[in-house]
């Protein structure tokens, strides 16, 4: 499947009422390695299971008056719209937000 319809695919899902693990964000080295981890073991490449466990929604999450898109994240593509988190992979739009942000 190509990056466009994977993209339109996750929308759909988050746009269903898929219920992502949002919180608790990953506020520390320990928490990043927990939900890496349960990417790495748990997810594979079944995109269900990555949009879970990485809390993905299709909207910018804000805490403590921080925004925490995706476009701002170090593993985000801008040109081609994706997260290049290896544990992930997956096509995103900018506005979207996942608790693996502050990575």
């Amino acid at each position: 499947m190509d990056d466009a319809k994977t993209r339109a695919q996750m929308a759909d899902l988050l746009a269903s009422d898929l219920k992502t693990e949002v919180w608790p964000r990953a506020e520390t080295g320990d928490d990043v390695n927990a939900i890496v981890n349960r990417l790495q073991n748990e997810a594979g490449d079944d995109l269900v299971k990555k949009l879970v466990i990485a809390g993905f929604t299709d909207h910018t999450i804000e805490i403590d008056d921080m925004e925490q898109p995706c476009e701002t994240r170090m593993y985000f593509k801008i040109h081609a719209k994706f997260c290049d988190l290896p544990e992930l992979m997956v096509p995103v739009e900018p506005e979207w937000s996942c608790r693996l942000w502050r990575i």
